[in-house]
């Protein structure tokens, strides 16, 4: 009996497995379409391109997800400016710039009945796209009843973008503005700095002067301060506050207030205010300073009445140290004004030459001679200059060359 039952179990199972067919195991590219399909899905992976200017300040920080072709375009651009243009060509010319003011400020009122302005742009071989940018937010971020002019004095740029296109660039804006008065000032050979300043205010009309770089963007309100200053006091020469803006990645990082002082090389630099100042304990009050760093907004007579500046000064630097000391000694004196902003672009290296030693030198020995007496000789101390060739530094200095 217990045999039969064994086989009676053996002939079901071997009839199970006919009608059952055995499970097949499935091959492994069965899954493959589902991953070809989330292939598709995600977005492709670039290839890292090799860091071709490993050692080049623009790339520090920046430029990482470039390609070969755009890292060369960049370096190339920024060898010739100092500053990022290949980013800046990518920019809106009206992009925004984060407020950077003390929030004491965004409490204030000016007078309704402010001098008019004139800005006077100085320029040599700007980028083209910083330039613009430059004048649009002028004309965006400038009351129309206060900006009366724009003067734009190139010396004697040589980019050919800065012919043409930037000519079709400007009669835009005057279509665009037909209110707005705009003054082209084109030296035939270059002259410096402080002569370019110079042209912009002989050629000014409004009742202030705002003689600014070219690689800057003003903020919101960035006019009212200075003009309510200079309009208590004429003889007041302001200052905005400079925000950095990075000569690689082109962000604007907030600058604190700060007076704008010099140092024995007669070279610009940073120091506090007064003690006095700190005591108000309210950092968006207009604080003295002994100098300006370079970008400076006064009465335009009042500018007149004490010479202007040097024009004899050469290339670039010194001159805002001569125009520091030229205001203080003829009975003006200088504010540094918080509320007013303007972000600057600081240069990895200037365009004018590749050495300005030179010129800073010989600028630093002209400014010491007229103005500082007997405190000169710290100037040549500075500088090592021996006192046997100060006589021929002297006939340097003063040589219209």
């Amino acid at each position: 009996m217990q045999k039969l039952l064994e086989e009676d179990i053996e002939r079901r199972r071997k009839a199970a497995e006919v009608v059952q067919p055995p499970v097949q195991k499935l091959p492994e590219q069965k899954e493959e379409p589902q991953a070809k399909i989330e292939e598709k899905q995600e977005a492709p992976v670039k290839k890292k391109s090799n860091k071709l200017f490993p050692d080049s300040p623009l790339f520090k920080e920046w430029g990482g997800n470039l390609s070969e072709d755009e890292q060369r375009e960049a370096q190339s651009l920024f060898d010739k400016y100092g500053y990022n243009v290949f980013l800046s060509d990518r920019l809106p010319l009206d992009r925004a710039i984060a407020d950077t003011r003390d929030k004491r400020c965004l409490e204030k009122t000016y007078p309704k009945d402010l001098p008019s302005i004139g800005v006077v742009l100085i320029y040599l071989n700007e980028g083209l796209s910083i330039l613009k940018r430059a004048l649009r937010s002028i004309i965006d971020r400038t009351p129309k009843n206060l900006l009366k002019e724009i003067i734009l004095v190139d010396d004697n740029s040589s980019n050919e973008d800065l012919k043409g296109d930037f000519d079709v660039y400007v009669k835009s804006l005057e279509q665009q503005n037909p209110g707005l008065r705009f003054t082209r000032v084109r030296h035939n050979e270059q002259r410096g700095l402080s002569y370019a300043r110079a042209s912009g205010w002989r050629a000014a009309t409004a009742d202030v002067v705002a003689i600014l770089d070219a690689h800057i963007e003003v903020h919101e309100m960035w006019a009212e301060p200075l003009l309510t200053q200079i309009k208590g006091d004429r003889t007041v020469v302001t200052s905005p506050v400079f925000d950095k803006v990075n000569y690689d990645d082109l962000t604007v990082i907030r600058y604190e207030p700060a007076a704008h002082a010099f140092d024995w090389a007669l070279w610009c630099m940073y120091e506090s205010f007064s003690d006095d100042y700190y005591k108000l304990m309210d950092g968006s009050l207009p604080g003295k300073s002994p100098s300006v760093m370079g970008i400076l907004v006064a009465d335009r007579k009042y500018l007149g009445e004490i010479g202007v500046l040097d024009e004899g000064m050469k290339v670039y630097g010194g001159e805002n140290v001569e125009l520091g000391i030229r205001v203080w000694t003829c009975g003006g004196s200088i504010e540094v004004v918080p509320c007013s902003r303007i972000a600057h672009i600081e240069r990895a290296h200037k365009p004018y030459m590749p050495d300005l030693s030179v010129a800073m030198r010989r600028n630093a020995m002209r400014v010491a001679e007229v103005w500082m007496d007997e405190y000169k000789h710290n100037v040549n101390l500075f500088w090592n200059l021996p006192f046997e060739v100060l006589h021929l530094w002297a006939n340097y200095m003063f040589v219209d060359t």
